[in-house]
C-alpha cells in the first residue's frame, strides 16, 4: 500500500509538471504574438529630411527658422488619416528625447505631393503631425514643414521619426514608419572688404582682356604725330586712357600742362571748339571718333568711347568741349571727360581715345615741338 500510494504521488508530480509547461508554452507564444503586433508596420523608403532656408536663415543654421522638406515612398496601400514627424536626439527607438531649441509648434505645411489633403497639427512641441480624412495612399510623397526652429546646439545630428496611422490622429492603427537624420551646422561666415577704388591709365594705346580695359597693357605715352608739320595739310596722332572707381561721386578728368612749343617758338592753342584750318596755327584735341575728311586717326575701338556709356554700370564720356566730332580745343586745366551720364557716379571701366591735331602757317619757325601733357582723374567719395 506504501508502495502504492508513492506512485501516486509520482503521477500528480507529473501532472503538475506538465500543466505548468503547457502554462509557460502559452505565455511565450502570447508574447509573440504581442511582439508581432508592435512591429507589424513596413519601413517607410527613399526617405530624407532637407533642410531648407528660410526668409532670413540658412537652412543648418542653429536656431534659424526654416523650412523642413520630407520626402519619402510610402511601401503599403493603406488608408492613411495622419502622418506624425517625432523629432529625437537619437535614433533609438525606445527614448524620444526633443534636440534643445527645437520648436515645431509654429509649423504650417508648406506644400504637399503625393498623398495631399492634409492639414497640420503643431500643438505638440517635436512631434507635429498631418491630418486628414483616412484614404488609401501610396507612392513617393513630399511635404514641407515650414517655419521650425532648428535645434540650436551647433553641428548637431538629429533624428525624424516618420510614422503613418490610420486615424487622423496619430494615435492609433500605425501603417508604416521609418527614420531620416539632419544636422544643424556652424555657419561660415565669409566678409571682404572693397575699398575705395580708382584705377585710371595712359598710354598710347591700352588693350583689353575678356572685352574689358586692361591697364597692364598700356603702351608708352611717347606720341609722334603722323607727319611733319605743314602749312597744307593737318597732322594727327592718338593716345588713350581708361578709368574706372567706385566713388559715390564718380571722378573727372583733366588735361594739364601747354601748348607745343620749340624754344621760344609755339603753336597756338585752339581757345574753343574750333574746325581744322589749314594754313594757322592750331593744336588741340578731342574725345570722339572724327571723319577721315581730317585725317585724324579714328579711333581704333570704333567708338568714342569704349564700351558706350549706358548711364548705369558705364558713366564716362567725353566733356562737351570735347565732345564733338571734327570741332578740337586745348586749354590748361580743362576737364575732357567725366563720369556724368545719366547722374555723376560710380562706373566701370572705360576706354577713352584722344585725337590731336596741329596745323601751322607758313612762316611758322623751323624746329622740334614738344609738350608734356598730364591726365589727372580725380574720384569723389
Amino acid at each position: 500500500m506504501l508502495q502504492c500510494r508513492h506512485m501516486q504521488v509520482k503521477k500528480g508530480m507529473l501532472a503538475r509538471r506538465l500543466m505548468l509547461s503547457a502554462t509557460l508554452v502559452v505565455a511565450t507564444f502570447s508574447s509573440v504574438v504581442f511582439n508581432a503586433k508592435q512591429t507589424y508596420a513596413d519601413q517607410i523608403t527613399n526617405r530624407s529630411l532637407t533642410l531648407v532656408a528660410g526668409a532670413t536663415d540658412g537652412g543648418s543654421a542653429p536656431g534659424g527658422v526654416v523650412n523642413h522638406q520630407f520626402a519619402f515612398t510610402l511601401p503599403s496601400t493603406a488608408n492613411i488619416g495622419s502622418i506624425q514627424f517625432e523629432y529625437c536626439t537619437t535614433a533609438s527607438v525606445e527614448v524620444c528625447v526633443t534636440p534643445t531649441g527645437l520648436v515645431t509648434t509654429s509649423a504650417t505645411l508648406g506644400n504637399e505631393t503625393g498623398a495631399t489633403g492634409f492639414t497640420m497639427v503643431n500643438t505638440t512641441n517635436g512631434a507635429p503631425y498631418l491630418t486628414r480624412s483616412a484614404a488609401s495612399a501610396t507612392g513617393a510623397v513630399t511635404y514641407r514643414l515650414d517655419t521650425i526652429t532648428n535645434p540650436t546646439t551647433e553641428n548637431e545630428t538629429f533624428f525624424v521619426r516618420i510614422s503613418t496611422f490610420t486615424s487622423t490622429d496619430a494615435t492609433t492603427g500605425s501603417t508604416d514608419t521609418g527614420s531620416v537624420a539632419a544636422s544643424t551646422a556652424t555657419p561660415i561666415v565669409i566678409s571682404g572688404t572693397m575699398p575705395e577704388s580708382l584705377i585710371f591709365c595712359t598710354g598710347e594705346t591700352i588693350g583689353t582682356s575678356g572685352s574689358i580695359p586692361d591697364c597692364s597693357t598700356a603702351t608708352p605715352g611717347d606720341i609722334f604725330f603722323d607727319q611733319l608739320f605743314s602749312p597744307t595739310d593737318t597732322a594727327t596722332t592718338t593716345s588713350q586712357m581708361a578709368a574706372s572707381t567706385n566713388a559715390g561721386f564718380g571722378y573727372i578728368i583733366t588735361v594739364n600742362g601747354e601748348t607745343l612749343s620749340s624754344g621760344a617758338n609755339e603753336i597756338d592753342a585752339i581757345t574753343s571748339p574750333t574746325a581744322l584750318a589749314i594754313g594757322t596755327g592750331q593744336f588741340g584735341l578731342n574725345l570722339v571718333e572724327n571723319t577721315t575728311t581730317t585725317d585724324v586717326n579714328t579711333n581704333p575701338l570704333g567708338l568714342d568711347v569704349a564700351p558706350t556709356p549706358d548711364g548705369v554700370d558705364l558713366k564716362g564720356e567725353a566733356d562737351t568741349d570735347y565732345a564733338t566730332d571734327d570741332l578740337f580745343m586745348f586749354a590748361d586745366g580743362d576737364t575732357v571727360a567725366s563720369s556724368t551720364n545719366g547722374g555723376l557716379g560710380p562706373t566701370n571701366s572705360q576706354i577713352f581715345t584722344v585725337s590731336y591735331i596741329v596745323n601751322v602757317p607758313g612762316n611758322q619757325a623751323a624746329g622740334t615741338y614738344t609738350t608734356t601733357l598730364t591726365y589727372i582723374c580725380t574720384p569723389t567719395f
